[in-house]
Order: structure tokens, then C-alpha cells, then sequence
């Protein structure tokens, strides 16, 4: 099971909800709206990608790699490695 399965749906109402988002980008672009108000939406669909993100990396942090650690081992150093790389990721996009 994985961490986040306990708000499941909560994760799928917010990535319905960008990509309704997303859908209203290509609208606007299809539309030819004023760049400043498509980067302005293309904005708060990447903080809303992140929060979702943020939120998935929490609970991977507090479940996946907290069991681990408590095994210990070299499950325990995997799972800490795997967690840093993708905080990695994040930092970098």
C-alpha cells in the first residue's frame, strides 16, 4: 500500500482540477488571450502541480521511508536515496 493511499481521492479531485486548468490554458491560447493573463494561469498551474507534489513527497517521506528506517538495512539507505533524488527533482524544476 502506499502512503498517499489513504487520500487518494483527495489527490485525484486536485489533478482533475489542474488539468481543467491546463484544458482553460489551451483554450486561452486557442482563443489568442493576452500572454501576461496565459502566463498567469500557466503559473498557478505549476504551484498547483507542486503542491501535489510537495504533498506526495510527504507522505512518502512519513510512511514509505519511515517503515523503512524503522527495518533498517539496506532497504532503509535505498529508500532515503530514493526519497533525495526526487526532492532533487523538485528543486530543480
Amino acid at each position: 500500500m502506499h502512503g498517499y493511499s489513504g487520500d487518494k481521492q483527495a489527490y485525484l479531485t486536485r489533478l482533475r482540477r489542474i488539468e481543467g486548468q491546463i484544458r482553460g490554458l489551451q483554450r486561452m491560447v486557442d482563443d489568442d488571450a493576452y500572454c501576461i493573463d496565459v502566463l498567469t494561469q500557466v503559473s498557478a498551474a505549476t504551484r498547483a502541480l507542486q503542491a501535489v507534489a510537495l504533498g506526495l513527497l510527504e507522505e512518502h517521506i512519513s510512511h514509505c521511508v519511515a517503515d523503512a528506517i524503522s527495518t533498517g538495512g539496506p532497504e532503509a539507505d535505498a529508500k532515503v536515496k530514493e526519497a533525495s533524488a526526487a526532492i532533487a527533482r523538485l528543486v530543480r524544476s
